[in-house]
């Protein structure tokens, strides 16, 4: 349960305050939602509060959380498939929508590591600058940090 004030993370918008928790009609049945705003860009997503695990609702990560998605990013000891770039970004997609700081963190990897050997294609870079985002507002928020410190982090990662 989320309290109004606090944030979440909801799967593939990131990070969101709980402006209020709602009571609504639907179908003629009550249900309660939570009410969240998006931080980065003010949108409104009502998510029912029966179901908000279900739909990946979390809490913004730890520290030891940040430790362990540091270590994914760091790891470039990885084989990235040799498929078609549409195939891979369907499989990327998944794992953004997942909601999960780990599987968004391979994402923002796999790409990095993909565009040091080959030209990204738009999709590719969009999706990349898109877990990029997820990961560094986040991880600002969870340490505390300036999102232009955790991005320079993140990307020094990337960097011989």
């Amino acid at each position: 349960m989320f309290k109004v004030g606090e944030l979440a993370v909801y799967p593939a918008h990131g990070v969101g305050v709980i402006e209020s928790i709602e009571q609504k009609q639907i179908n003629g049945e009550t249900q309660d939602f939570y009410i969240l705003r998006i931080l980065d860009n003010d949108m409104i997503i009502m998510v029912p509060t029966a179901n908000a695990e279900a739909v990946g609702l979390r809490p913004v990560m730890s520290p030891k959380e940040v430790k362990k998605v540091y270590e994914i990013l760091k790891d470039h000891d990885v084989v990235i498939e040799n498929q078609t770039w549409n195939r891979r970004y369907r499989d990327y997609m998944k794992k953004i929508k997942t909601g999960s700081a780990f599987e968004v963190a391979q994402v923002l990897r796999d790409l990095f590591l993909l565009r040091l050997d080959k030209e990204l294609s738009f999709g590719e870079r969009k999706m990349l600058d898109t877990a990029r985002n997820l990961l560094v507002k986040e991880i600002s928020i969870a340490r505390q940090a300036s999102e232009e410190t955790i991005q320079a982090e993140v990307e020094s990662f990337f960097h011989a």
